[in-house]
């Protein structure tokens, strides 16, 4: 027989799965585009620590928020999180060369803008979590399938990736900039239709 904890660890890895595989989840897959659009299966180890950077981020913020330690409105969150994409976006569109210089910014940028995202997540799963006695299961279950399924994601992006450069001998530099561009116009829109004032 499974255990209460194991079973809870796994009804909260769904929850965080689909927290960023569901269709409307657009903001969180947009900035793992922003994110993963500079990088190719070559860099896959770079990607895995932007990625858990991300994801460090984020678990900070929703331990504090959901200990109750921090709270956000709901509608700041709402719109900062197309800020965070806007921004990574613009950050690529300034890279002429991939080197390892120019393309570190990306994990501060994951880790600092994992906060902001780890708010929007807080907010939708606070309540759950805090009337919950296996919090730790909870937390880890959430982040767990919050990781899981933004590589998931980032597999799907460097799948493409790889297409467009393999078979349609599309340019490193074009088709970063084709990525970046979407998830900026796609970001901005979002943005200007949240602003919270």
């Amino acid at each position: 027989m499974v255990s209460q904890s194991l079973q809870d660890f796994f009804f909260y890895f769904k929850i965080g799965w689909h927290h960023i595989i569901r269709a409307d989840a657009l903001d969180h897959q947009l900035f793992i585009l922003a994110l993963a659009a500079i990088y190719t299966y070559r860099d896959i180890k770079k990607i895995l620590i932007l990625v858990t950077a991300f994801t460090i981020g984020h678990s900070l913020t929703l331990i504090l928020s959901v200990l109750d330690v921090i709270r956000f409105s709901g509608k700041w969150v709402e719109f900062l999180i197309p800020c965070t994409i806007v921004i990574t976006a613009l950050n690529n569109l300034r890279i002429r060369d991939f080197n390892a210089k120019n393309v570190r910014i990306n994990y501060y940028l994951a880790l600092s803008f994992g906060l902001i995202h780890g708010m929007g997540f807080a907010n939708s799963i606070r309540i759950i979590l805090a009337h919950d006695q296996t919090i730790g299961w909870g937390l880890f279950g959430f982040n767990t399938g919050l990781e899981t399924g933004q590589i998931f994601v980032v597999a799907i992006i460097l799948t493409i990736t790889a297409i467009a450069f393999n078979v349609f001998k599309v340019r490193r530099r074009d088709w970063m900039f084709f990525l970046s561009s979407g998830a900026f116009a796609l970001s901005l829109k979002m943005a200007l239709e949240r602003i919270p004032f």
